[in-house]
């Protein structure tokens, strides 16, 4: 992406990656051979930039189920850069016992939002955690639960907006680059300055988000902005 200069949209959306053949069959992806990695046109729209990632899945999942809330909160975090604050010390984990286990993961998760205690954060995280449920464990296609039951990967944010799997979110975090593309520039800063931002660094994260987009949100851009904003230059001064 950076020696084409691409879009920093590709991260979200890109329509291939990079594959060797034990990732490609894990990917379910055919026609791909030995151990060397190459670039490959993505045909599943699921797959797409980093919602698809295996890695990014399997690390939001637990060893033996997936976790809508822990995919809903690395999304959260990660993506949009608006994390949710730590659950309260008294609130309990999902429960593992028999009963539970015949539920759906949506059934108990509407059981845990039961406590309002727990309803305002897992109502941001868990829509987008559902949508991807077609993706197991460790990031594998699939259409029907453990139990057989068919996947249910729809979600509904609390403003009423509905999306069908990482497609149908993905559409739907595309619609408002910015917030994106503003919290990985926040994390660009970060890294450049070698200092965590502070509230005096949000105009200078803002402004090279807003001339970013009249660059088609182009790494460059976003690059040369950080380089020639003032919190950069002066750290460079006092480096000197």
């Amino acid at each position: 992406m950076l020696r084409e200069d691409r879009s920093v949209l590709d991260l979200l959306n890109a329509d291939y990656t990079f594959v060797n053949e034990r990732l490609a069959r894990h990917y379910q992806i055919p026609n791909v051979f030995g151990n060397g990695f190459r670039r490959i046109t993505l045909n599943n729209e699921g797959r797409r930039g980093l919602l698809g990632q295996a890695s990014i899945l399997t690390v939001t999942s637990y060893a033996t189920r997936t976790s809508p809330t822990l995919r809903g909160k690395w999304l959260l975090e990660n993506i949009l850069g608006t994390p949710p604050p730590p659950p309260p010390d008294n609130v309990p984990s999902l429960k593992e016992d028999t009963q539970s286990k015949a539920m759906s993961m949506r059934q108990r998760m509407e059981q845990h939002r039961a406590n309002v205690v727990c309803a305002s954060c897992h109502a941001r995280m868990d829509p987008m955690g559902f949508a991807l449920e077609n993706f197991d464990a460790i990031g594998r296609l699939r259409t029907r639960n453990s139990d057989g039951s068919p996947v249910d990967a729809s979600g509904v944010f609390p403003d009423g907006s509905k999306f069908e799997g990482p497609a149908g979110l993905r559409n739907v975090l595309l619609e408002q680059p910015g917030q994106f593309v503003g919290n990985l520039t926040e994390r660009l800063l970060t890294y450049a300055l070698g200092r965590g931002t502070e509230y005096y660094d949000a105009p200078v994260t803002r402004a090279i988000t807003r001339d970013a987009a009249r660059n088609g949100y182009r790494w460059s851009s976003l690059i040369l902005g950080i380089v020639e904003s003032t919190p950069f230059q002066m750290r460079s001064m006092s480096g000197r």
